[in-house]
């Protein structure tokens, strides 16, 4: 599928997620998020992405604000792990799976990832590809499946709230990305 190509929206609304429908941890990355529509949001977001990173070189991705932090490459890593791990939570909860979801620990997964040996280039198509594989799942739910409401990480959430959640989520660290990362290595 192209960049260009024309998707039909659901011939539902998907209305934004409220307090109670996830843990108050969340409202963090939810709040960000502007607009009614999550499906295009997502959408517009993964094309600010491939703005933001397009023509970075390894170098860039491999740049640290400070230390003890993490490198581009692997904010970029934990964003597409992250994403992975809640649309994994949404798949569960839209198909009425009661089975709770377990937590992830963020700082392991960096930390064993190998995303300092991979090219930038290469996390940027893995991060292209993740957002068109959650995109494909959130278009292909029926309305019921959106308020369905399930237990990831001890704490209960709805479909929709972990879709804004993603979103959010991608936001917060683009924007590190852009002020702490890119910014300062241009300096």
């Amino acid at each position: 599928m192209s960049d260009s190509a024309v998707v039909t929206p659901p011939a539902f609304v998907i209305a934004r997620p409220q307090p109670g429908e996830y843990a108050p941890y969340y409202d963090r990355y939810i709040s960000l998020v502007q607009g009614e529509d999550i499906l295009d949001t997502l959408d517009q977001q993964r094309r600010q992405t491939m703005l933001l990173l397009s023509g970075r070189n390894d170098e860039d991705g491999d740049f640290r604000y400070a230390p003890g932090k993490w490198s581009a490459k692997e904010v970029l890593g934990h964003v597409c792990d992250t994403e992975r791990i809640f649309a994994y939570r949404a798949l569960r909860i839209a198909r009425a799976d009661a089975t709770p979801v377990e937590g992830f620990e963020q700082d392991d997964y960096v930390r064993n990832g190998p995303f300092a040996q991979r090219p930038l280039a290469d996390l940027v198509e893995d991060f292209i590809a993740v957002r068109r594989a959650t995109l494909s799942l959130l278009r292909n739910l029926d309305e019921a499946a959106w308020s369905r409401r399930g237990i990831a990480n001890n704490n209960e959430v709805t479909v929709r709230a972990l879709a804004y959640t993603i979103a959010g989520h991608e936001l917060h660290h683009r924007r590190i990305l852009e002020e702490k990362y890119f910014a300062a290595s241009r300096r």
